[in-house]
């Protein structure tokens, strides 16, 4: 699929990741038009209007309402709203709630964008993935969860802070699910071309201290809900990333979840691998070597999500 002209990306909730997604993608000019729905019609046309008065600075346009016909041909529509992660409340939690507001909302989304590629985004990410697919019919790979692409860029961030180096020079990526059990696939992990824990540029790394970046990681978003309630900026660049893959046919690889099939001894279930992103959807790397102790660890948290998916009948 070529680079599609007239791009139209549609973003559904204008909560803070809705709406940071939103401004990310007009910043980044990730699609030549994005669209804001959401539920509560003053909201979401104060966010559009507030959005639309910086319109003079960006090559994108913004619109959007409580109206959901504002969705209308998307070339790809991500899904945010949810309810909301309270401090000290797991992903899994949110499970139930969330299932159910899918249930309600993507076939009124797929009345209106049949052709569109489909990113969700609320929490827990995998098992509204698996479900999505599911209630929707679509292909997989046009049924796609954000993942740990944010996880994997604090994981870089936090490498590259400590060797002194840009982020964008680490290779290192976080999979399995967006929660507690993913994990970093240090066996690929490489600083330029030098593995990571061959790095000399300073101290070299331990393993017990790559152990707590990882923990560092997998805690980041508790850590941001905490501080200031919610999570919003990191995730609505790293969903405008995913949504530029797709726009612009890029076949970038990222760690995005898709329902798996076989692969890695997976079946039914979504969790993040390094994939294939591109104009007609994710494909993820059934190549990607992995250690033994990695492939356990990957087995154990497709059996966590397995099991929240067998308490709401998926």
């Amino acid at each position: 699929m070529a680079v599609i002209e007239n791009s139209k990306l549609s973003v559904i909730g204008a909560g803070s990741v809705g709406a940071s997604l939103v401004y990310a993608s007009l910043i980044r000019e990730s699609a030549n038009q994005v669209a804001l729905y959401d539920i509560a019609a003053e909201k979401v046309e104060a966010e559009v209007l507030d959005l639309a008065h910086g319109t003079q600075f960006t090559r994108s346009n913004v619109i959007g309402g409580a109206d959901l016909d504002v969705v209308a041909d998307s070339h790809v529509v991500v899904i945010t709203a949810g309810a909301k992660q309270q401090p000290g409340q797991s992903r899994m939690e949110l499970a139930g709630t969330n299932v159910g507001i899918l249930e309600r909302l993507l076939p009124q989304l797929l009345e209106r964008a049949p052709d569109a590629i489909y990113v969700l985004v609320t929490n827990p990410v995998d098992v509204l993935t698996v479900a999505a697919r599911q209630i929707s019919g679509l292909p997989v790979e046009r049924v796609i969860g954000s993942g740990t692409v944010l996880d994997t860029s604090r994981l870089r961030w936090l490498l590259a802070k400590r060797a002194g180096v840009m982020t964008s020079s680490v290779h290192a990526d976080i999979v399995g699910e967006h929660g507690d059990t993913e994990f970093p696939l240090w066996s690929n992990a490489r600083i330029g071309p030098v593995p990571i824990l061959d790095w000399t540029g300073g101290e070299r790394f331990s393993i017990d201290e790559l152990d707590g970046i990882a923990s560092e990681v997998r805690n980041a978003a508790y850590t941001v809900i905490r501080g200031k309630g919610a999570t919003n900026y990191a995730i609505g660049l790293s969903g405008a990333r995913i949504v530029e893959a797709l726009l612009d046919d890029e076949h970038a690889v990222l760690p995005v979840s898709t329902v798996h099939s076989g692969a890695f001894g997976l079946d039914g279930i979504a969790l993040s691998m390094p994939s294939v992103v591109g104009g007609s959807g994710a494909f993820p790397i059934a190549e990607t070597p992995m250690s033994e102790t990695e492939a356990g660890l990957l087995a154990a948290s497709g059996d966590a999500i397995r099991a929240t998916m067998q308490t709401l009948g998926l």
